[in-house]
């Protein structure tokens, strides 16, 4: 090579990405010992020579960090996203954002191009799929990296899985219905057989185990038009209450029941999930298991934090608790 060696032929002679052969050069704990061993292989073949001035310079700009999310057309994904970004801005490090659109090719492509150019960590939001290629990604860069809300990859002990526990919100949600007097209480929305679907399904089905009642379920994208779509289902099979995926379709149905002439609280009973803003705003109000998704987001960057600046690595799965935020929708009392 009759030029100086760069960073970039480095990368390229390791088989890693320019932050992780970054990260060697700063002796962080970030990077594992072989992919270290590697990266140093690599300069000493090739003959690379760190300018430590020059790294010092650039250091003084922020540090970069990838956020990956598979919806950011949700609010309740939306305000994990603001709140992390703004946590991470705070101490420092800029946030690059992009939407995956529930595309498993497009976030592997999002994902390769972040680490091109050279985020220090990812949080990812993952969308359904084979998921694998983004996370193997990460795992060749060597980079932390935080599984949050869904869990796709079950290598926990390289993607530490954040999330909140949802069996138990649908539990809650269901033994409230059965408290106001509802007999048929339905599941609806959520893609049938997806992790999430099953997890935030799971409470419901064990309470109506216990107290021997025929589960209902109606399953579909979770969209507010599939709760419009759903609410003349409902009525068909004679439920008398629903809990809800999320709070999309709790909204759609709440419009296709106004749209119907059926008084909610009373003719029939909804409670959403993750409470985001809307569910206090509309009329009547919407009754939701609420996911506190602003400390959930600050509680993950501080986790990721920690992990690049200490070495501390997430534990392999955390679920932050949920609770019922009981309004009109469930009880037919006006706020």
């Amino acid at each position: 090579m009759s030029r100086r060696p760069t960073i970039l032929d480095v990368a390229a002679k390791a088989g890693v990405s320019k932050s992780t052969v970054s990260l060697v050069l700063q002796n962080s704990k970030q990077v594992k010992g072989e992919t270290r061993d590697a990266v140093r292989a690599a300069m000493a073949e090739i003959g690379y020579v760190y300018n430590r001035a020059a790294a010092q310079m650039r250091s003084q700009s922020a540090g970069l960090v990838g956020l990956v999310i598979n919806d950011l057309r949700n609010p309740f994904f939306t305000e994990f996203a603001t709140v992390l970004q703004m946590t991470l801005a705070a101490k420092g490090y800029a946030t690059v954002i992009a939407n995956s659109d529930e595309d498993a090719d497009l976030q592997a492509k999002l994902v390769g191009s972040m680490i091109e150019h050279g985020v220090s960590a990812l949080v990812v939001s993952p969308a359904y799929g084979d998921g694998g290629a983004a996370f193997d990604q990460i795992e060749r860069a060597g980079l932390p990296a935080i599984q949050v809300l869904r869990k796709t990859d079950a290598r926990t002990g390289l993607f530490p899985f954040a999330s909140f526990d949802y069996a138990a919100g649908s539990a809650r949600a269901t033994r409230h219905l059965m408290n106001q007097g509802a007999e048929r209480i339905a599941f609806v929305g959520g893609v049938e057989g997806r992790e999430i679907t099953e997890e935030r399904k799971s409470g419901y089905l064990a309470e109506m185990k216990r107290a021997g009642a025929d589960p209902i379920t109606f399953h579909g994208r979770s969209t507010r038009a599939f709760g419009v779509e759903s609410a003349q289902s409902l009525i068909d099979a004679e439920a008398d209450a629903a809990v809800c995926f999320n709070d999309l379709v709790a909204l759609g149905l709440h419009a296709g029941f106004a749209k119907a002439g059926k008084t909610l609280g009373r003719e029939f009973r909804i409670v959403g999930f993750d409470d985001i803003e809307d569910c206090a705003l509309v009329w009547p109000q919407l009754s939701s298991v609420a996911c506190d998704i602003d400390g959930f987001a600050r509680a993950t960057a501080d986790r990721l934090l920690a992990w690049m600046q200490d070495g501390e690595t997430p534990p392999p799965e955390h679920r932050a608790p949920v609770d019922l935020v009981a309004r009109t929708s469930s009880t037919g009392r006006t706020q």
